[in-house]
């Protein structure tokens, strides 16, 4: 009975040494860092709005925690007098390209002024009731997603007006590579308005300091910043997004394929417009016998209401379930998809005519050169076309490192 005793002490012991050791890992783990986004540190930057008019951009992806940062921030007592809204709008329910008209928040009863519709840089007049401006958008860290445009044009704005702007940094779920060709001022549009690569590996407040310190600004103004930045974050990090970022990105797998397969938007190709899984599919009615995988375009209010090849079947390639760790292992753009579909397509003359179609874009705004419609048509290799880039892909990233906030 004794020697029974004593192993049963002996086997308690060795268990509550286990748990307490579990116990330990599982307390140091909790007390480990982990990623926290500017708008999240609530405790840096409240203080500094109390008292104050404040003016937010904001959209759907302005979040904290599950509400939205402008209803998180007035619960702790921050006086919002406006809401300003990018394309899509503030509540996120208008389709891309589409002018948002200004209006008032049903929910907080706060004037929006929209900055997709008859203007987009906020006015004297709309800045002169307010301290303050606060910057709290999600990019997706691509040239053409236009929320860096609206950064710009608020910094202008605020410049002009001296008005401080508090930018709450967001991380790039992009950010892990820097690739493409450098826009050229030729093809400067409200799709890409400074000479930056398609990936520009930047957060939004490291670009906000790239405009200042390059003299992007209008009249080379310098617009006064004040950073929130992320934290415990490093561009290689792996983010996934908890809010859609657009009504067109919404999947992790669409935002990480958008840089390549957006380039499509300048082609006669539906880019998956019209379907539930936009930018991860690409085809058109004429690929029949060529593509075996199809899929159908229709009308979604608040997506696509007119997409390229509506109501036909288009035929082409899969891309939902690609590995994109490629990306990460290449730190490249594919074009291998765009010089393949271009062989194969059976209508070559019209696949870069944009008057085919309202709803293509122009391929040389897209890309920012105008030597890549040539190389594809030339049947130029992937390696000819990137060694085009060059120098200022390589000037681009050096003159970037002066700009970073994070490793």
């Amino acid at each position: 009975m004794k020697k029974f005793a004593a192993v049963f002490t002996f086997v308690f012991a060795v268990l509550t040494l286990g748990a307490c050791a579990q116990e330990r890992q599982a307390k140091k783990a909790a007390e480990k860092p982990g990623l926290k986004t500017g708008a999240e540190q609530t405790e840096k930057y409240v203080p500094l709005l109390k008292g104050k008019r404040v003016g937010m951009v904001v959209n759907p992806t302005s979040i904290i925690g599950k509400q939205t940062s402008v209803d998180s921030l007035l619960k702790r007592g921050v006086n919002i007098v406006k809401i300003f809204g990018p394309e899509h709008g503030f509540r996120g329910n208008a389709s891309a390209g589409v002018h948002v008209d200004d209006g008032v928040d049903t929910k907080t009863g706060i004037k929006v002024v929209s900055l997709y519709g008859k203007h987009s840089t906020p006015t004297k007049e709309e800045l002169a009731d307010i301290d303050i401006m606060v910057f709290d958008i999600q990019d997706v860290g691509v040239r053409f997603y236009t929320y860096i445009n609206t950064l710009q044009h608020v910094m202008e704005a605020c410049a002009q007006n001296n008005k401080e702007l508090m930018i709450l940094d967001r991380p790039n779920p992009n950010g892990f590579y820097v690739d493409g060709p450098i826009l050229d001022p030729r093809f400067k549009s409200g799709i890409g308005m400074q000479p930056i690569p398609i990936v520009h590996g930047l957060t939004v407040a490291e670009y906000a300091q790239m405009l200042n310190g390059e003299g992007w600004l209008k009249d080379k103004l310098k617009c006064k910043l004040y950073i929130i930045k992320n934290a415990n974050y490093n561009h290689d990090m792996p983010y996934e997004l908890p809010v859609k970022p657009s009504p067109n990105l919404n999947t992790a797998q669409a935002i990480l394929l958008y840089p390549s397969t957006c380039l499509f938007e300048g082609t006669y190709l539906n880019h998956g417009r019209g379907t539930q899984f936009p930018f991860t599919v690409v085809g058109a009615p004429y690929y029949k016998g060529i593509y075996s995988f199809s899929y159908t375009p229709t009308s979604i209010k608040g997506m696509a209401e007119t997409p390229l090849f509506q109501d036909q079947v288009c035929y082409g390639l899969d891309l939902r379930n690609y590995d994109t760790s490629n990306f990460r292992k290449t730190k490249m753009l594919n074009l291998s998809w765009m010089i393949e579909l271009y062989k194969a397509s059976p209508k070559k003359e019209d696949f870069f005519n944009s008057k085919l179609s309202k709803e293509m874009g122009t391929i040389e705004r897209l890309v920012g050169v105008d030597t890549f419609r040539q190389q594809l048509i030339a049947g130029k290799s992937e390696q000819e076309i990137r060694a085009s880039w060059e120098p200022g892909l390589s000037k681009y990233k050096q003159m970037r490192k002066k700009y970073l906030l994070y490793p």
